[in-house]
């Protein structure tokens, strides 16, 4: 997964400036990112604290890396699964 380059504190005062009020293409303008970036974080990141977000990120760094995990075990398994199958013949 791409690593943004913006911190989870700088995306949830983005979400809490539009939520106090500001016009989001003022907010999005003043990151550098366009309003689909911003409609992006808002239904990822919602009404999340600072907290939960770093907790969400790490949560699917975790799950990619048990996910290729898997996957290399599951390759391992169906070599030595050919190879035994080619001795028996």
């Amino acid at each position: 997964m791409k690593k943004s380059r913006f911190s989870e504190e700088q995306i949830a005062t983005a979400l809490r400036q539009v939520d106090a009020g500001a016009p989001i293409p003022e907010v999005t303008r003043a990151l550098g990112i366009s309003e689909a970036t911003y409609d992006v974080w808002r239904k990822q990141y919602g009404q999340m604290a600072i907290a939960e977000i770093r907790r969400l990120r790490q949560l699917e760094e975790e799950n990619r890396k048990l996910k290729q995990l898997v996957a290399d075990l599951t390759l391992d398994k169906v070599i030595l699964q050919e190879v035994l199958a080619k001795k028996k013949l």
